[in-house]
């Protein structure tokens, strides 16, 4: 792992939790479940010298936003336990499915904190462009864009944000719907990510790709419009794993 990094000069290296693991569930089964899968997770991360591992909060079904970001805050730290690995847990926000948790910044950061209290765990977020704009943040335009961006820096601090999944969105704003598109031809558009690429408080972030591959070649089709709308001495983009 190490050599094709060095080869392929990748970095950072992040990878993503499985989707079934829902941390904030009080279902013991599920529960029992998730954790040991964290845990595992973690320490395959670190295994393989990945720096950021990110997840979902999960789903609070059949319980308050209050009690499942509490839940999901105690399962990381029970996961992590008292090993010490050099990975940085990344929170991703969330389109607001149904009971999903992490569609508002107020609850990333609670999330945050519930974990900061109990543990020295590392932790930051990571942001989904369709889930922004699909959870009602209007990022496809100038005005929007620039009221998310003051609302990220006052909730969460642009420190702690990592990585930005960068997909457009084939839900329209605010509808909720998590489905991933093609880099200019959803909602976002084209001059929606040549914004998003070039502000200041993002040139520096690590941006990965989540969109579809329907065809052979999709996925290096959207690597290069990015790259072909970003700032000139801004051109690292890379595939999800």
């Amino acid at each position: 792992m190490a050599g094709a990094r060095e080869r392929l000069d990748l970095r950072p290296l992040a990878i993503h939790v499985n989707y079934l693991i829902n941390l904030a569930s009080l279902d013991p089964e599920i529960r029992g479940k998730s954790i040991a899968a964290f845990r595992g997770e973690l320490d395959r991360a670190h295994a393989i010298g990945a720096e950021y591992l990110v997840t979902h909060p999960g789903s609070y079904r059949g319980h308050s936003v209050e009690q499942g970001i509490a839940a999901f805050a105690r399962g990381m730290v029970e996961a992590a336990g008292n090993i010490q690995r050099d990975v940085t847990v990344l929170i991703e926000n969330t389109a607001g499915t149904g009971a999903q948790i992490g569609s508002r910044f107020e609850e990333l950061a609670l999330i945050c904190s519930h974990v900061a209290r109990e543990s020295e765990m590392p932790i930051g977020y990571c942001l989904d462009t369709c889930h922004l704009y699909a959870a009602g943040f209007d990022i496809a335009s100038e005005a929007g864009l620039r009221q998310t961006m003051h609302d990220i820096g006052a909730t969460l601090g642009f420190e702690h944000v990592r990585v930005v999944h960068a997909n457009d969105s084939k839900g329209a704003l605010g509808s909720h719907l998590d489905r991933h598109q093609n880099i200019g031809e959803g909602q976002i558009g084209t001059e929606g990510f040549r914004r998003i690429l070039s502000h200041p408080k993002l040139r520096s972030k690590a941006f990965i790709l989540e969109t579809p591959v329907d065809e052979d070649g999709d996925d290096r089709r959207n690597v290069e419009k990015l790259k072909s709308l970003c700032p000139k001495e801004r051109t690292t983009t890379t595939r999800s794993s």
